[in-house]
């Protein structure tokens, strides 16, 4: 076994091979303000922003509205934090060798700027440009093509219930990250954590090694 290598007895039992995440809200924290975007937009509650530009019949509304969605993700991605405990997992699941990914409903220049910004570890990114996007599998398939793993092998962390429709509809497990007042979604999932760290003790990941060193 390579020096610094975890083992991985729990996720060898459970059947895990590979670990993907949505990113906003589950591995960052951008601050974007859904409601505040529907009010520039005057889009109605309860509606997922793409979902509703895919209705509007002008162009120059389509325009508008990317472009106003576009500069809140990418504000949200220049004021990007880590989430409680997910740096500290993500340098775990790197050094046990465990393959990820990241799938989420973000623009690529976003999401290219805040894992960028805070080094996340994760090459494979599939963005809203990338694929369909959720709840669609499109892109949770691929991922699952790209890492040469079955989906049922596959378990999709996120914290909202697109997160787990995705993963439900590809076959692969569902992980809700519980916190605020999502817990309404619980009953959707496969498996549910409250922090970032129990998802180590489910994948059989040690979390007591130190965090990798980055460039200043």
């Amino acid at each position: 076994m390579a020096e610094g290598r975890v083992p991985l007895p729990a996720q060898r039992q459970a059947g895990i091979r590979a670990v993907a995440f949505d990113l906003d809200g589950t591995l960052i924290d951008s601050r974007l303000d859904f409601a505040a975007i529907r009010r520039e937009l005057d889009f109605p509650p309860g509606r997922g922003l793409l979902e509703h530009i895919a209705t509007l019949q002008d162009p120059a509304a389509v325009a508008r509205a990317h472009a106003v969605i576009e500069r809140h993700e990418m504000a949200g991605a220049e004021a990007a934090q880590w989430m409680p405990g997910a740096e500290r997992l993500l340098d775990r699941l790197v050094a046990a060798g465990m393959p990820m990914a990241i799938l989420t409903r973000n623009m690529r220049a976003a999401a290219d700027l805040a894992c960028r910004s805070l080094g996340i570890p994760v090459e494979l990114v599939l963005t809203r440009e990338d694929c369909r996007p959720k709840p669609d599998p499109d892109g949770l398939l691929e991922i699952c093509r790209r890492l040469s793993v079955a989906p049922a092998r596959l378990v999709y962390v996120g914290d909202f219930v697109y997160d787990l429709q995705t993963a439900r509809a590809a076959g692969a497990v569902s992980c809700l990250y519980r916190y605020g007042d999502n817990g309404r979604y619980a009953v959707d999932a496969d498996w549910v954590v409250d922090h970032l760290g129990e998802l180590a003790g489910l994948l059989g990941v040690d979390l007591s090694g130190g965090h990798r060193g980055r460039a200043s």
